[in-house]
């Protein structure tokens, strides 16, 4: 198989495009370096698609070793003729692979194998010619024998069929049309497990009776036993299995409620075997059919419903993978809340609210502690209402970020009710996932000495309103839960691919050198935590006057610097320093300046519009006169006009509210603004100002067919929704975001729900 005709088809490109890309990827360069300065050699691949073409490339190359493995081990054997050697090297699946080698590899004691010990491979081969004057019973009495424990023909008869079984399940042809048939008809099951029932529902009965602290662990426990109940008895074909409910029902029977399995007609399966042995109607033919039904229910189905489910398991996760990447990127980047002093809250109960104001640039100004989020303290409710005007009057903070964590809805409700003493202060939520970790931690402790880590936590909510993604680089991506069934999923890929994202949008970004912190800086493309920590050395003895001062830091080599120079700002002599305009095309950027009649120096803050002015002197002729790439020359042509722009920049700003919505106030078909918080395979959850994300459910956002949330809506994306419905006991919030009048004639279907689909708490 030739790796790189496959990738060109695949990834529709030209193979000696493929067989670059596969060449930067094993020579070490990073997908955020590749995807913007080698635009020209991968055909302008984004980095996405970059990390799926490495995927791809790891898989085929494990594919052809083990093509490798299975040629050399059946050669051993002396089993490999002309005919196996070629379906072996046709063979494009690890499925398939396994399939042609199963009946040559190694095996534990099975009842085949005793049965050939015994010496009825014979009496096998005779039943398989299927003549019809034979007679199964006649043939089977000559291999009587009481020493080899064959005490009668029939018992002959029954290990013969034995080895005719596993002949049938290692029959590659057999295994494949049965797989697709499997796949076609299958019905994916699962069946309640009756002796987990009783102890589910003390769970739940014992959680009711919690005091009302464990809120939360409530809705979690009834929100686990309402899934499992939509489970008890459920069916629905292989083919539309949501990958959201393949992974409820492994959590279910991972955790010993549901018994999940793939059903088929057992007599279609048994007939397609016998189409592949069975000649005529004769008596050996019924022996043959009495084998293919043992082989069925004994040998092939239970492999197979082992292999569909991991199939189906390794889709979802596969899927989960992708919507959870999606909306880590979307998170990332959303767009900075620039210029604000900004207090930082983090909502307690018992133990109070913590209180950090923060400047503009993210330095701490004060901090400190108010209660107001307990009933019946109106004393201490006052003592917090001075604490707070008082903070934002003397600092003069203009915004409040607050943490979504326990407490946030009456906290939100009390810092609603001063901003009319605050005129020019306005509120936002945050998500605080991971806060708490972070401000435990020892680099938290190195970045904030001084600092208790409840006061951390203050901090790190007020920050996360400036600057996102500064923010949240210094958490573990798992930890703040933007996806489904996350503690579910196949944690080593999902890892890599959630560092992936994290390195891309920080490269896309770039990295001022003069303030980056530690965790910013690790995940920029060819930086690692050893490297990280002596550029902050370096940078803290030296400071970084331009971009060569890089390769003075300790174990910054050639290629790191190759890597990672692109994407670090310096604000030096070298105005180029300070765009995204790598070092390497240094030449070529002030050639193109020469040659547009401007001086390097006048590159400053941009100069307006030069893209405009290139383009029209022609990209590919400024490219031939320059010798360089026309994708290069664009990317340098926009830098220069917009020095070290940042993309999150275009996107819309984040809402800032002044008021503050109770559920009681939503009424069906009121228009709201709302921010969404997290997008799922059945819909997604919109941040519209009360306590409850509300669930646009994915058959309520668009009149046209859709397939997944996400060809509509992204984590942060602004959004117009319309109230539905509110159900006050059980705290879920219904939204449209299509206009009641399209509704009614452009989706019928809009009342469908999902098991999945409720409200979720800010909690």
């Amino acid at each position: 198989m030739d790796i790189s005709l496959v990738l060109a088809r695949e990834f529709n490109t030209k193979p000696a495009i493929a067989e670059t890309v596969a060449a930067l990827i094993d020579e070490g360069n990073t997908i955020p370096f590749i995807a913007r300065y080698r635009k020209e050699q991968t055909g302008e691949m984004d980095d996405q698609q970059l990390r799926s073409f490495g995927e791809r490339l790891e898989y085929l190359r494990g594919l052809e070793k083990r093509r490798e493995t299975i040629l050399g081990t059946i050669e051993a054997q002396g089993k490999l003729d002309d005919t196996l050697r070629a379906k072996i090297e046709a063979a494009t699946t690890l499925a398939v692979l396994e399939d042609l080698y199963l009946p040559y590899r190694p095996k534990r004691r099975t009842r085949a194998i005793i049965a050939r010990e015994k010496g009825l491979e014979p009496l096998a081969e005779a039943l398989l010619r299927q003549k019809p004057s034979d007679d199964p019973l006649a043939l089977a009495g000559a291999y009587v024998d009481p020493e080899k424990e064959i005490e009668n023909a029939e018992q002959a008869l029954s290990m013969a069929r034995d080895i005719i079984a596993e002949m049938m399940a290692d029959n590659a042809d057999v295994r494949s049309e049965l797989r697709a048939f499997v796949r076609r008809t299958g019905q994916l099951t699962s069946k309640k497990i009756e002796k987990k029932e009783s102890a589910a529902k003390k769970k739940k009965k014992a959680a009711e009776e919690e005091t009302e602290d464990s809120e939360e662990g409530i809705q979690s426990t009834k929100r686990t036993a309402d899934i499992y109940e939509q489970y008890e008895d459920y069916a629905e074909p292989v083919l539309k299995a949501a990958n959201h409910r393949i992974l409820a029902l492994n959590r279910g029977e991972k955790e010993g409620f549901l018994r999940v399995s793939v059903e088929v007609s057992d007599a279609s399966a048994e007939q397609i075997i016998e189409g592949h042995y069975v000649d005529r109607d004769c008596p050996s033919g019924d022996q043959i059919r009495l084998a293919a039904e043992d082989s069925w229910d004994r040998l092939i189905e239970p492999s197979l419903d082992r292999e569909l489910m991991n199939e189906l398991t390794d889709r979802a996760n596969e899927g989960a993978i992708h919507v959870f990447s999606e909306n880590l990127r979307q998170l990332l980047m959303q767009p900075p809340i620039r210029g604000r002093v900004t207090l930082g809250v983090d909502p307690g109960y018992h133990h109070g609210c913590k209180l950090a104001v923060v400047d503009a640039s993210g330095r701490v100004l004060e901090t400190g502690i108010a209660y107001f989020t307990l009933p019946g303290q109106d004393r201490r409710r006052e003592q917090a209402r001075q604490m707070i005007i008082s903070l934002c009057r003397r600092h003069r903070v203009t915004a409040i970020s607050i943490g979504n964590g326990t407490a946030s809805r009456e906290s939100e409700q009390f810092i609603a009710s001063l901003l009319p003493e605050l005129p020019g202060v306005s509120y936002t939520i945050v998500n605080e996932a991971g806060a708490s970790v972070w401000s435990a931690s020892e680099n938290a402790a190195k970045e904030l000495p001084g600092y208790t880590v409840l006061e951390r936590g203050a901090i790190s909510i007020a920050r996360r309103m400036q600057d996102p993604l500064a923010e949240l680089v210094k958490i573990d991506p798992k930890s703040i839960g933007v996806g489904q069934y996350q503690h579910d999923l196949k944690q080593a890929e999902l890892e890599r691919a959630l560092a992936g994202v994290v390195e891309d949008c920080v490269s896309s970004v770039g990295v001022d050198l003069e303030t980056a912190s530690v965790e910013l800086l690790r995940h920029v493309a060819g930086i690692n935590d050893t490297i990280a920590q002596n550029i902050i050395a370096y940078r803290d003895e030296n400071g970084f006057a331009s971009r060569t001062d890089l390769k003075k830091v300790s174990k910054l080599g050639p290629k790191a610097f190759e890597q990672c120079a692109g994407f670090l700002r310096v604000n030096g002599k070298e105005p180029l320093d300070a765009t995204a305009v790598h070092p390497e095309s240094y030449p070529v950027a002030r050639a193109l300046l020469k040659r547009m009649n401007i001086n390097n120096e006048e590159i400053g803050s941009g100069i307006e519009g030069f893209y405009a002015r290139v383009e029209q002197t022609g990209f590919e002729k400024l490219g031939e006169e320059l010798s360089v790439g026309v994708p290069t020359l664009r990317d340098i042509a926009k830098e220069l006009e917009r020095p070290g722009r940042d993309p999150r920049d275009s996107l819309p700003a984040p809402v800032l509210r002044t008021d503050v919505l109770n559920m009681e106030d939503l009424k069906p078909g009121m228009k709201l603004k709302g921010t969404v918080r997290n997008v799922t395979d059945f819909g997604a959850f919109v941040d519209i100002g009360v306590h409850q994300d509300g669930l646009v459910h994915l058959s309520q956002m668009s009149t046209r067919f859709i397939r997944h949330p996400s060809e509509v809506v992204k984590v942060g994306d602004i959004v117009d929704v319309w109230v539905m419905g509110v159900d006050l006991q059980r705290h879920r919030i219904s939204l449209t975001m299509v206009e009641d009048g399209n509704r009614k004639n452009g989706n019928p279907k809009g009342d469908r729900r999902n098991a999945d689909g409720q409200s979720r708490s800010r909690r």
